[in-house]
């Protein structure tokens, strides 16, 4: 039975697990495998000589790629942000920000996203630290699961830097393109990748010799940690596939490691990995049930569309019963009956529906897949309420239809709350909704302008609206934890910043969060 990797006890930062692919580059990177000789494995103090006294070929070197700081995929206009977003900010206090625990509420996460990925006015950097911010927002995307995000972010900076190249290597890695990452790592002048990654693409490519030539010079110069050693050796030759003996995973994998030990046929479980590792089972190597449990982590945190976890629950017929099959089957019967256009089939599987999802974490993701048509499907009672529930925290309170007659007197205020239509408070109402809305509400109440906390109001005076935003995120994501005065100021702060619309959705997500996010493990309470 193979290892199962400790869970650290806090989730790891991309930094942390990526393959070191640019450590050790000892002159790796002017090596091709039609040379004669393995690479130069002498140490960099060592004076370079030249072998005769003919003329080196002519290196081509892409110029002009500029600070990377200020790289993006969208416009500002289209993130609906102001190209000055980090004004005057210094890069360091912005990776600290950005480098901060991932927002929960989906609203928080699509406005962080777009801030990751526009194309900003980079702050000034001091020595040393350009490219730092670009860096840590790839990282960011890394940790939040979003390695397509990443990958685009990358490939719009270009690959011709060594930092750059570490993460696109490990995400051609984790999504089965590494045909592709070795093919750059062969064209890319000063890639320098470390010897593991070359030895890899080296028999990827078919040049077995090749990878055995420098595995072997490296091993006996000490170039290779001795676990890396004793994987690598497995993977290149074909006798040690007989051996029973497993090797013991290591405290960190990378995305290499875990290639290597697939290759190998000790593959290891992604499920304590860090959350871009599930992108490995999303396709059809590990079976369903695999694909089924990766697609439900990365919807869970919103990296994937719930689109693609509900494609993946229709896949097949579960072979069995609890846990993801119930969800599976339970899904599976709500989208027969939502194509059916049944009313009564309807109102049978939706409250199964979002019982076994709530259960597992996964209210936000059913609220995706579904709401907006449970919202126009006209239910009542018990039923319609979840309709309800599910179309406001999908965004869509226009597909609901007015007037509601049979919803209680909160569930008609929150309504046309999410629609951005009262100015009245909440009405008195039992449950935790409707003391939430309560509180959250006052931040609402007057110009955007009003009340906000001196801290963000100061940030936002001196122009560092980045700051000030990233913050808020913050702020309002402490909701969550409980924390709704916190979270209030964070929601007049985002009002302050132009981000009305995200504001109003993240506070119904957060008068929602007692019925639609439930811990995992937890039955909902109404």
């Amino acid at each position: 039975m193979t290892a199962t990797p400790a869970l650290a006890e806090t989730p790891l930062s991309a930094s942390d697990w990526l393959s070191g692919s640019v450590k050790q580059p000892d002159n790796i990177s002017s090596w091709r495998p039609g040379d004669k000789r393995p690479p130069n494995l002498r140490s960099n103090t060592q004076r370079e000589i030249a072998a005769t006294g003919a003329v080196e070929p002519v290196g081509v070197t892409r110029l002009g790629e500029g600070n990377a700081d200020g790289k993006g995929t969208v416009s500002p206009r289209s993130a609906g942000l102001t190209p000055n977003l980090w004004g005057p900010s210094d890069v360091e206090t912005l990776v600290r920000l950005i480098g901060g625990p991932p927002p929960r509420l989906p609203a928080l996460r699509r406005l962080e996203r777009r801030i990751l990925a526009a194309q900003l006015q980079p702050p000034a950097a001091g020595p040393g630290q350009e490219g730092a911010l670009f860096l840590a927002r790839v990282d960011k995307l890394l940790d939040m699961g979003a390695t397509g995000a990443a990958k685009e972010l990358l490939q719009a900076a270009g690959p011709a830097h060594p930092e750059r190249f570490r993460r696109l290597f490990d995400i051609d890695l984790l999504s089965r393109d590494e045909a592709r990452a070795c093919e750059i790592m062969d064209r890319t002048p000063g890639v320098a990748p470390s010897f593991p990654a070359r030895i890899f693409c080296l028999a990827l490519g078919g040049d077995w010799p090749a990878a055995a030539l420098v595995f072997h010079g490296a091993e006996t110069m000490g170039k290779i940690d001795p676990q890396m050693s004793a994987l690598l050796a497995q993977y290149l030759d074909d006798g040690y596939s007989d051996q029973t003996e497993e090797l013991t995973p290591p405290e960190v994998v990378t995305p290499l490691q875990l290639r290597l030990h697939e290759a190998i046929g000790q593959p290891l479980p992604s499920t304590n990995l860090p959350l871009a590792f599930a992108l490995a089972d999303l396709d059809h190597h590990g079976g369903w049930k695999a694909r089924l449990d990766a697609a439900e982590r990365l919807a869970r945190a919103g990296a994937i569309p719930a689109s693609q976890l509900r494609m993946i629950y229709l896949e097949q017929r579960p072979a069995a019963s609890g846990g993801v099959w119930d969800r599976a089957t339970a899904i599976q019967a709500l989208d027969a009956a939502l194509a059916a256009r049944d009313p009564e089939a309807l109102a049978k599987a939706l409250p199964t529906a979002y019982e076994t999802m709530l259960a597992a974490g996964l209210g936000p993701a059913l609220a995706d897949m579904t709401g907006a048509e449970l919202g126009a499907s006209g239910l009542t009672g018990r039923p319609g309420q979840i309709a309800l529930w599910l179309a406001l925290q999908a965004a869509q309170p226009q597909v609901v239809e007015k007037p509601a007659a049979d919803l209680t007197e909160f569930d008609q205020w929150l309504l046309r709350f999410a629609d951005g239509e009262p100015e009245a408070a909440p009405p008195p109402g039992a449950g935790e909704p409707a003391a939430r809305a309560a509180l959250l509400f006052p931040a609402f109440l007057g110009p955007s302008e009003r009340d906000v906390p001196q801290a963000a109001a100061a940030l936002i005076l001196a122009g560092k609206r980045g700051e000030a935003m990233l913050g808020a995120i913050a702020d309002t994501d402490a909701g969550l934890d409980g924390d709704l005065n916190r979270a209030a100021q964070g929601l007049r702060t985002l009002r302050a910043l132009g981000q009305q619309e995200i504001a109003r959705q993240a506070a119904v997500e957060l008068i929602l969060a007692p019925v639609l996010i439930a811990q995992p493990g937890t039955r909902s309470q109404r």
